[in-house]
């Protein structure tokens, strides 16, 4: 099931796990101290292309009674919602460039284009998520306490409709993510715990109908101004925008969090956690996609998810280039780096849904060495004696040698 040890997983001694840690914060500090005016320039600039797209998209939707113009100012529109959320919202909120001390890009002033309440996505992904990263129970976007994403979720009835359930979050994910933080049932107990729920409830409303009025009232009644515009052919442009940055925005951090190679872990596995474990734990439980520059900065340069979960807090244009020394490391302590092609790894996670939909009886895989759900006990065929160094070639023998040794064993049992 879940990894309760993440040493005897990895294959890594408590002193191999504290020098990575150390290596780690390293490559922090090395980025941190080059952090200058060519970043500020590059989210400055960012902010403004952002907004001329927005502008750009609304002015060509002033002639959307024509087919032509419906479509480019609809997609330009989309394209401009993307972007600010995120390479510019997710970023600046999670503290990306507080360093520059402007109050207009700060992670405390930023409200982003979406039904959610800022400081809600703070509280629920800055300091719940990224602390306890894929720890079951803890995080509660393993699931996001609709899908079954491994079987450390006990299959219910209600796992059937897991392929429709994704859908449904996909197209509604700026709402999925705005009710995260609301747990509805407390509004039924007393105390604080229903005080507090209420109050969430309250800005949450407060922020989606400002969001609503905007995107299906005030726009819509402005560009019917317009001869060549109507009310109706605008709200659906902004609903179809809207639909392109939930559908994209879902599928990037679906693409970090769920594909082969996130590994999920048990709440012991966290007891007196340090700073070498808590690293550890956020590149096994990531996984990246291959981007090139316009797909980087589409995905808000979440393709590296691995260092982004490392360094949540540094700037995302440095991203790619954090990756080279991450992997460096990766190769040093024989550690999976797990990437591949977007359209590979989005696949790999809709399989895994529509996989994990059904009763565990009828899968394959054991529930320590599935795609989706591995532990320590996967290793047990190997041994105590296979970590260290190989003896014949002196290599270090980590989780990466060790799952290819253990899918060897298996292949070999199967056909003896």
């Amino acid at each position: 099931m879940a990894i309760t040890d993440i040493a005897a997983f990895t294959h890594l001694t408590d002193t191999d796990i504290d020098n990575l840690g150390v290596e780690l914060d390293a490559i922090r500090l090395d980025i941190e101290d080059s952090l200058g005016e060519r970043d500020a320039r590059y989210i400055r600039r960012t902010i403004a292309a952002q907004r001329f797209l927005d502008v750009a998209g609304r002015l060509m939707l002033a002639g959307s009674s024509k087919r032509p113009a419906w479509w480019a100012g609809t997609v330009t529109l989309g394209l401009a919602k993307v972007i600010e959320n995120m390479e510019i919202a997710h970023n600046v909120m999670h503290g990306q460039w507080n360093w520059m001390n402007d109050p207009e890009i700060h992670s405390s002033t930023w409200e982003w284009d979406m039904s959610g309440a800022s400081k809600h996505w703070r509280s629920t992904h800055n300091f719940q998520h990224h602390k306890y990263t894929n720890i079951l129970d803890l995080d509660d976007d393993v699931g996001y306490s609709i899908l079954r994403v491994t079987r450390d979720q006990p299959w219910q009835r209600r796992n059937i409709g897991n392929l429709l359930f994704n859908a449904v979050l996909a197209l509604g994910f700026e709402w999925g993510i705005g009710l995260q933080p609301i747990e509805l049932s407390k509004t039924f107990k007393g105390g604080p715990e229903r005080e507090l729920t209420v109050r969430l409830i309250r800005e949450f409303a407060v922020k989606a109908g400002r969001q609503v009025f905007k995107d299906y009232v005030a726009f819509p009644a402005l560009t019917s101004l317009s001869p060549a515009a109507t009310y109706r052919s605008t709200l659906k442009a902004n609903l179809v925008a809207n639909l392109i940055r939930n559908v994209w925005a879902n599928a990037v951090i679906f693409c970090g969090h769920f594909p082969d190679g996130a590994e999920k872990f048990a709440e012991t596995d966290m007891t007196a956690e340090t700073q070498g474990q808590w690293y550890l734990r956020q590149m096994l439980g990531s996984a990246n996609f291959a981007a090139g520059p316009v797909l980087g900065f589409m995905s808000g340069n979440l393709c590296y998810q691995i260092e982004h979960h490392l360094y949540p807090d540094l700037a995302s244009n440095r991203l790619h280039e954090i990756s080279v020394p991450v992997r460096q490391l990766c190769d040093k302590y024989d550690l999976p780096y797990t990437t591949g092609s977007f359209l590979m790894q989005y696949a790999k996670v809709w399989r895994t849904i529509a996989k994990l939909s059904l009763p565990d009886h009828f899968l394959r895989d054991t529930a320590d060495d599935a795609p989706e759900t591995r532990s320590e006990q996967m290793f047990a065929p190997l041994g105590a004696g296979f970590a260290g160094h190989d003896p014949a070639t002196g290599r270090r023998r980590g989780l990466k040698t060790a799952i290819a040794a253990i899918h060897r064993w298996r292949r070999s049992s199967r056909t003896t």
